[in-house]
């Protein structure tokens, strides 16, 4: 407890990093108070919440902190930049234009950051229509109602308020990032997660508390669900070392290089796309399970995350994805390339393509483990369910909101504990540091 309080005091003593933290409490402040803000013309008192359901609504609504459900002003959240993002993080893969501009250095980087922000308008105009269209379907069945008075211009006024909240949180992941504390985008999708966390947790506790002695059932939850953020902790921090060695160069009267070090290739290099990916596909046959077809069973069974069915086609599409994805942004031939003009090499493995196959493998071995962990996670929150946990706190037993909560914590502490090594107090682990995530974005988390 003393090295805890004396840790605080050296955070609140460090100037830049005190301004950072009020900072960035003060706009997730006012990112929380704006998702409370109801549409115009949606009588707020008449809102049943509850209506996102499962699959990409219910994962929508996790990111927003319930403002998807409440028909709130900034009800899309930052969801429409992280979508440009991640196209725009695919096209600078496979389009070589944009893989050149990257390599221009900061001027290619800002190109690239504003082509993302224009695309993330389009993608919002696109999900404000989808939203309305939305709200105009809870309406017909009851969950909420509209002043008749608006009903003429809703769609429209709907479509510009929802289009500027969303650019308006995209704004605020940015400001965040450059003059707040950690990531701006991680951080406000994981506030719209941990937003809900309270009130999913008090459900819980009244519901085992009811029936006397399921009390001793609510503990055995906390410590799976501490055990099992412990096992996230894991898989996001794992890594597989690769022993490097550096040739040593004499400049003068001094020698540079010799020294032994290790290449650290994640078991989770593609973070938690695969998921996201994951749920938006096993999403599109919602489409089709209120048709009377043949297979409109099957297809209703897909759709429900805590049916075997699709426990086991959401884990196959997440282990394949995790392979596609890794495939796209983990790149062994520039690894290889990089240590060759480095006058680095693997230790027994001979320099060019033969360490290009080298790190290929390794990273195909380590990738399997790394796809079944998030295979697994990814479908605890349907296991959870299925043994009686509550539908809001079985969310938190796995799968994006967990991966999310535990990469951005331990990315902000690591944040955290520079700046104290930096001016030369302890660090927040009495030994060892803290090896956080490079959230560049969200969708690297």
């Amino acid at each position: 407890m003393k090295k805890l309080i004396q840790t605080l005091k050296n955070i609140w003593s460090i100037d830049e990093l005190r301004n950072k933290i009020l900072f960035t409490i003060l706009l997730v402040a006012v990112y929380r108070i704006g998702a409370h803000i109801v549409l115009p013309g949606i009588d707020a008192t008449s809102i049943k919440t509850g209506g996102g359901g499962n699959g990409l609504l219910g994962l929508i609504d996790s990111f927003s902190g319930g403002a998807f459900n409440n028909a709130s002003i900034l009800a899309l959240g930052i969801m429409p930049y992280i979508s440009a993002s991640i196209f725009m993080q695919l096209i600078t893969v496979l389009v070589p234009t944009f893989q050149k501009m990257q390599k221009e250095g900061e001027s290619g980087r800002n190109k690239i950051n504003q082509y993302t922000r224009y695309l993330t308008v389009v993608v919002t105009l696109v999900q404000a229509s989808a939203y309305v269209k939305y709200l105009d379907q809870m309406m017909m069945q009851g969950n909420m109602t509209m002043n008749p008075a608006f009903a003429s211009y809703f769609f429209i006024s709907s479509l510009i308020l929802l289009t500027v909240g969303s650019l308006f949180v995209m704004w605020l992941g940015e400001k965040i990032t450059d003059k707040g504390l950690g990531n701006g985008a991680s951080l406000i999708i994981m506030i719209g997660i941990l937003a809900r966390f309270p009130n999913s947790f008090l459900q819980e506790l009244s519901s085992k508390s009811t029936p006397s002695g399921h009390i001793l059932l609510f503990i055995i939850e906390i410590a799976i669900f501490i055990a099992i953020t412990m096992g996230c902790v894991l898989i996001i921090q794992g890594v597989r070392k690769v022993p490097v060695n550096y040739a040593k160069q004499i400049v003068g009267n001094r020698q540079f290089g010799g020294a032994r070090q290790f290449l650290p290739l994640k078991v989770n290099s593609s973070g938690v796309m695969p998921i996201i990916f994951a749920q938006a596909i096993i999403f599109i046959p919602t489409i089709f399970a209120n048709f009377n077809t043949g297979g409109s069973a099957f297809m209703k069974a897909i759709t429900d995350h805590t049916n075997f069915w699709y426990m086991l086609i959401y884990s196959i599409v997440v282990i394949a994805f995790t392979y596609l994805y890794t495939a796209l942004i983990f790149n062994p031939k520039q690894i290889s390339e990089n240590l060759k003009q480095n006058n680095g090499f693997i230790p027994g493995v001979k320099p060019g393509q033969p360490t290009t196959d080298y790190i290929g493998v390794i990273m195909d071995r380590i990738t399997l483990p790394g796809a079944l962990a998030l295979a697994l996670i990814g479908i605890l929150p349907g296991i959870a369910q299925r043994f009686g946990v509550q539908p809001g706190f079985a969310t938190f037993f796995g799968g994006t909101s967990l991966l999310i909560m535990v990469a951005v914590i331990l990315d902000t502490l690591q944040q955290i504990e520079t700046h104290l090594l930096m001016r030369q107090y302890d660090g927040l682990m009495k030994s060892g540091r803290i090896q956080g995530r490079n959230s560049n974005s969200a969708i690297q988390m």
